[in-house]
């Protein structure tokens, strides 16, 4: 009764992850990230905030054209221009004019200023590459991990296949009588921690689908299984790059460091921007227009009507120069350059903190990736030691040649030899694209199939 318990419990995880499973490849699960992630949205709308405010600063060098237009009425002394006096009465009056106005200096204010929002572009440009970068590393992780599960699970159950066939082997010899019964208890306790290993597996694998669901942001309940990326670890070219090499691509690439070094030249276009203010501005200005005006109760001799006043008679055109000269306006001018300063070396600091960093992070993913490697060999060395050493106890075991312990001890070794090849693999793959992801060359077209 309890052995049917725990094959049901065992059995169970299989009945929900192996209902019409949809095979997710890497390249398919970074591509469904990209889409979904919030984050990367939201850098991308804030990209056309920013391009939006680029047009803006360009817009604001060329001529401000307006139309003005006044209908009014006043009752009481006003100047009546037809008359040339003042009048008491009611007096009704409008005006209207094109007028325009071109900035001719201004202490290069605009231009800086569309220089600022132009490096802005540039900046959001590279973070949203680097927020690229962050997802398809984040997939990695957790996508090699589901694979890392699917093979430890993979190698738990050839492992309970293995201990099932070998228990039943043992029974028939014990109950022919070649073989003692304690082996075959010993034998059910090899297989019934085969199973636990089993379900183990199953549950780690199904909390770290449940994960990488998260990550790209999918529904959790989702049922899908991760296929293996064909890539060779053999066929890894990065490892042949010398570390000052890596610092040279991570200095041409590294989009958050590209992204500081734009903010910082945003910053140093606000401060020149600032110290416009002083400067003298000098304008030009043109007004093409008309008025009417007519005093209630003017006799039809004398008075004018609307269309010759303002189409014919009042016509005027209004143009010349305009200079501002600050003298004393406060310190508000001073207050946002000493703003505008700070902002600029906090910028050119934070540009040489985040280039040490970067440095620091090439110097860790590159170890990281060399350690990988001898670690993937060593473990490989390993393996095949271990799957000869299982075969010929496993041989010998069966020919009474050998005790259960030491046959118990070789599938031990073999089946930790096997689940550390399995992570050692995985684990070179990820370092792989963490060291892409540290020189900044990690792409979603250079990505595993």
């Amino acid at each position: 009764m309890i052995k049917l318990a725990c094959i049901i419990i065992v059995l169970l995880p299989i009945v929900t992850f192996g209902q019409d499973d949809r095979v997710l490849t890497f390249s398919d699960a970074v591509e469904i990230a990209l889409e979904n992630n919030i984050s990367l949205k939201q850098t991308q709308n804030e990209l056309k905030a920013n391009q939006m405010q680029k047009y803006s600063s360009l817009a604001d060098m060329a001529p401000r054209i307006w139309l003005r237009g006044v209908v009014r009425r006043t009752d009481g002394n006003s100047f009546n221009q037809q008359e040339g006096r003042v009048v008491n009465g009611v007096l009704d009056f409008a005006d209207g004019s094109v007028e325009a106005q071109m900035p001719l200096f201004d202490g290069f204010n605009r231009l800086n200023a569309y220089k600022q929002s132009n490096a802005q572009v540039e900046s959001q440009a590279y973070a949203i590459k680097r927020t690229q970068q962050d997802v398809i590393r984040d997939v990695a992780n957790q996508y090699l991990q589901c694979l890392l599960d699917q093979e430890f699970l993979a190698i738990n159950e050839q492992n309970l296949a293995t201990q099932q066939r070998q228990l039943e082997q043992l029974a028939g010899q014990v109950e022919a009588g070649s073989m003692a019964k304690v082996d075959q208890i010993n034998q059910e306790f090899q297989v019934k921690n085969a199973e636990l290993l089993v379900l183990r597996a199953k549950i780690t694998l199904r909390n770290d689908k449940a994960a990488l669901s998260e990550v790209l942001q999918i529904d959790p309940s989702s049922s899908f299984e991760v296929a293996t990326p064909n890539l060779n670890v053999n066929s890894i070219d990065i490892v042949n790059y010398e570390l000052e090499e890596l610092y040279a691509i991570a200095a041409d690439n590294r989009s958050d460091l590209l992204q500081t070094q734009k903010l910082e030249s945003v910053s140093k276009f606000a401060l020149k921007s600032s110290r416009g203010a002083y400067l003298p501005t000098l304008s030009a200005f043109f007004s093409y227009g008309s008025a009417y005006n007519q005093l209630v109760g003017t006799p039809d001799s004398v008075a004018r009507d609307f269309r010759q006043q303002f189409f014919t008679d009042n016509l005027a055109r209004t143009f010349g120069l305009s200079i501002r000269v600050p003298i004393f306006e406060g310190l508000g001018a001073r207050n946002q350059v000493v703003r505008a300063r700070v902002n600029y070396q906090n910028a050119t600091l934070n540009t040489q903190n985040l280039d040490l960093t970067v440095k620091s992070d090439v110097l860790r993913a590159h170890q990281g990736f060399q350690d990988a490697m001898l670690n993937y060999q060593a473990s490989q060395a390993q393996l095949d030691a271990a799957s000869l050493s299982f075969s010929l106890q496993k041989e010998s075991f069966e020919l009474g040649a050998s005790d259960f312990v030491a046959y118990t001890l070789a599938n031990r070794d073999y089946l930790n030899a096997q689940s550390t090849f399995a992570q050692a693999k995985y684990t070179l793959m990820f370092q792989e694209v963490l060291l892409k992801y540290a020189i900044g060359t990690l792409n979603f077209d250079e990505l595993p199939k």
